[in-house]
């Protein structure tokens, strides 16, 4: 037995590993999945409308924390997403006004309703001395 020294792998039990660079790179994978699909959320927090579009659409960064108007097809309003009368709608908008430091207003309008019903919701804005009013547009790509 003096000439003869055990192999030291050939005795011991093969044990399992567990590769981490593709475990980080499944990781990277689902992460950058979940970015790109929260980007791509509808946030609108009006009732939803069939929005028109247009090239010149952005990024809604000024958006967050407007309260939003919906002009429905059939010429409904909606306050965020709950239905109002003309009436409720100019009480609600003169109280917003004077509780809210930067009141802002993004116009939610369906692109079968008509310019005269957005020009009232946009004159009534301007009445209650709120100056600033984004239009939600959908993004139609340039050429089409």
């Amino acid at each position: 037995m003096s000439g003869l020294q055990p192999d030291p792998f050939a005795s011991a039990p093969r044990r399992a590993r567990i590769e981490i660079i593709p475990l980080i790179d499944v990781i990277f994978f689902l992460l950058a999945t979940f970015v790109l699909f929260t980007i791509t959320l509808d946030k609108s927090g009006g009732l939803a409308v069939s929005l028109p579009s247009s090239e010149t659409s952005q990024a809604r960064r000024l958006s967050e924390g407007a309260v939003t108007l919906t002009i429905a097809a059939d010429g409904s309003l909606a306050w965020d997403q709950q239905k109002l009368t003309l009436d409720q709608f100019i009480a609600r908008l003169e109280a917003y006004k004077l509780n809210t430091p930067d009141p802002r207003v993004l116009i939610n309008g369906d692109e079968k309703a008509r310019f005269s019903q957005a020009r009232y919701v946009i004159d009534e804005v301007r009445k209650a001395g709120i100056s600033k009013v984004l239009i939600e547009t959908r993004i139609r790509p340039a050429g089409s």
